[in-house]
């Protein structure tokens, strides 16, 4: 995807180097790669990378551009995905699409609501305070069963997938309508950051009483900032729901969730909407690798859990080693790369 970030191409640097040629990359999307592709890939690869690169997207715009701390992404998708679940069930009628982003508009309310302690806190108490968001949903979604419609496990069947009549319920048809979706708000989310509103998101993150000084209402931003990043991380968490795990349940929403789609973030780049594809893409496509590695050189010698928990220290040493070489994410060695070639 395109690096969305406010920096401007240098003089003399091709415009290929701070812009991928992403119609290029839409057309192998949509074009060739559901042609080309098996369920494996779509299933356990596409769906999720979309899904968590839309996550990354939505809390790239409020750390990377708003500068604001969250560590309760995973609560947002859960709104947003429990939410559009009964918006579909209770409402006769109502298309899919429209139920999804009424489950957006649910998680952006609640994004607000806790929200609200960004006006007196910062950094490490702002995370904490997000972070109730996280455990107060868990506990209302387990204690209240009308959210899943009565079932005592709390464990729901995903709606069927259908739009003006034709179904998405495939793998490939699964992997499509995410597609869409992804690309839709990731166009959103990029002329977002170019507009008069994206430049006061960084003026707030850069500078806040500078901010208001020039006359920005710095609890407007921060309460916008909250709504459009719940609302993006919520369509992410119906995607999550309804295309990839296909229930809806509060254990795929849980705290290491969270702590994924932030790492996501960081490991792609703060700022920057490109770096939400590419540490999306770290973070799924990398432990696949790992486990099919350690299966084949130590799979007679060690159990799957050994095996796991292995591949976690790894994947944590291999982390922590790229943010030290790189602290500026997979985005930020992308463009130094590319900028070297076209010299």
């Amino acid at each position: 995807m395109t690096d969305l970030t406010l920096t401007p191409p240098r003089a003399g640097v091709p415009a290929w180097v701070s812009y991928l040629p992403v119609p290029l990359l839409l057309v192998v999307a949509f074009g060739i790669l559901p042609f080309v592709g098996d369920q494996y890939l779509f299933d356990a690869i596409l769906v999720p990378f979309l899904a968590l690169s839309l996550a990354g997207v939505g809390l790239n715009l409020l750390t990377g551009y708003a500068g604001q701390v969250s560590l309760g992404s995973a609560a947002f998708m859960a709104v947003g995905a429990f939410a559009s679940y009964n918006f579909l069930l209770r409402l006769d009628g109502l298309p899919l699409v429209a139920g999804i982003a009424l489950g957006g508009v649910t998680a952006a309310a609640l994004g607000i609501v806790f929200g609200l302690p960004s006006l007196r806190l910062k950094g490490f108490y702002l995370a904490v305070s997000t972070l109730a968001a996280q455990f107060f949903v868990q506990w209302a979604l387990t204690k209240f069963d009308w959210f899943s419609n009565g079932n005592t496990s709390g464990v729901i069947t995903a709606p069927p997938l259908t739009v003006a009549g034709i179904s998405f319920d495939s793998s490939v048809g699964r992997y499509l309508l995410s597609l869409g979706i992804v690309s839709l708000l990731t166009l959103a989310a990029w002329r977002l950051t170019r507009s008069e509103i994206g430049r006061s998101f960084i003026a707030v993150r850069d500078r806040d009483v500078a901010a208001a000084t020039l006359g920005i209402s710095v609890l407007r931003v921060k309460l916008l900032a909250f709504a459009v990043s719940s609302f993006v991380i919520g369509i992410a968490g119906a995607l999550w729901a309804f295309a990839y795990l296909r229930t809806v349940e509060p254990a795929g929403f849980d705290l290491d969730r969270s702590f994924q789609i932030l790492f996501i973030v960081i490991i792609g780049g703060l700022a920057s909407i490109r770096g939400a594809f590419l540490g999306a893409g770290f973070i799924v496509i990398f432990p696949l690798i790992l486990s099919r590695l350690g299966q084949f050189l130590f799979g007679d010698l060690f159990d799957s859990g050994v095996l796991e928990n292995a591949q976690k220290i790894v994947l944590g040493g291999l982390i922590i080693a790229f943010l030290i070489a790189e602290p500026a994410g997979l985005s930020a060695l992308l463009a130094r790369i590319t900028r070297r070639k076209s010299i």
